[in-house]
């Protein structure tokens, strides 16, 4: 069996909304695999229909070689999730709950012990095991509830934006443990908001926006979809700053306002597409308080796709695509 995952024109609607609007995507065995995406995206609903959590209003998907409807308790057998938010129950010890869910799970009291302690130690948690988990950190319940969806070892995992709150720290431990597990085996479907995230763990990246894949690839083939880079500019005002975008747009480049109504992002195709910008800004004297060419950000890479930020802002000024699904050519 090639494919852990296969879905072909997935829907799920609620009333007149279509929270997924016929997603097709494929997951090899055995890799990491992300859905990047903003808040209300789709990413937690697809997560949701493929472990059987919720039935589809349309279309068909199979995981590891099982329908999701037909065969769903074929299907919960070998998998697991994790979802955005620690399930652990916070009055008992981190060893008590790992201990609960292997006997629950069908393990003999010598297996369950044998198994959680293997686990304890794999997840660094050790130390913290007589603890009650309402005394750990956010990274250490984190790490805690995905040692608890490793207890029987499942063929999938499902990750749904596991770092979501966590500090740097924590983030990285999440990450170091999902490259663990990566290189054990098990395939990974990855759900996150992070375009940095998607870039450290997943070997392929889908990008969902309203309920639709519109594009798929690698992300340094994301990535060059909009260039190699993006500018980022900080004016002095809100007036500078939509002169700047009005610049831009003239220049052929579109900018788009950040939070901060003085920020502005342009995609760039190289890092000497600046210089003509930053000249022609100093010809009509908007002087800037900063500036700076980085790698693209989620927000780069949405606007290039769809012509709106994450969080849906819409660009200053300049060219606009429509969505589109694509797949990145490799």
């Amino acid at each position: 069996m090639k494919h852990a995952i296969e879905t072909q024109d997935l829907v799920k609607a609620y009333g007149a909304t279509r929270a997924l609007d016929g997603v097709s995507l494929q997951v090899r065995r055995g890799e990491v695999f992300g859905l990047l995406g903003p808040n209300g995206a789709g990413k937690t609903t697809f997560v949701r229909l493929l472990s059987t959590l919720i039935r589809p209003t349309g279309g068909r998907a199979s995981v590891l070689g099982h329908d999701i409807v037909a065969d769903a308790g074929k299907v919960r057998a070998r998998i697991s999730l994790t979802g955005q938010f620690a399930s652990v129950d916070e009055e008992l010890t981190g060893r008590e709950n790992l201990m609960l869910l292997a006997r629950l799970l069908g393990l003999s009291g010598r297996e369950a012990r044998s198994r959680y302690g293997e686990l304890l130690d794999a997840f660094d948690i050790a130390g913290a095991a007589n603890r009650q988990v309402s005394g750990y950190s956010g990274g250490m319940r984190r790490r805690l509830d995905i040692a608890a969806s490793m207890i029987t070892r499942p063929d999938l995992l499902f990750l749904d934006e596991p770092t979501t709150g966590l500090d740097p720290r924590a983030r990285a431990d999440v990450w170091a443990i999902t490259r663990r597990l990566a290189r054990s085996g098990t395939t990974i479907l990855l759900t996150t908001q992070y375009l940095e995230e998607a870039d450290q763990l997943a070997e392929r990246i889908a990008v969902i926006d309203h309920g639709r894949v519109i594009a798929q690839g690698t992300a340094a083939q994301l990535k060059a979809r909009i260039g190699s880079g993006v500018l980022r500019l900080t004016l002095h005002d809100r007036d500078d700053a939509a002169r700047a975008g009005t610049i831009a747009a003239g220049l052929g480049l579109a900018a788009q306002m950040q939070e901060d109504p003085r920020m502005l992002t342009i995609p760039l195709p190289d890092a000497d597409a600046a210089l003509p910008l930053l000249a022609a800004l100093a010809e009509q004297g908007i002087a800037l308080v900063d500036f700076a060419y980085g790698q693209p950000t989620l927000d780069a890479v949405f606007f290039a796709l769809t012509g709106h930020g994450a969080q849906g802002e819409a660009p200053v000024s300049g060219p606009q695509e429509p969505a589109a699904a694509t797949e990145v050519s490799e």
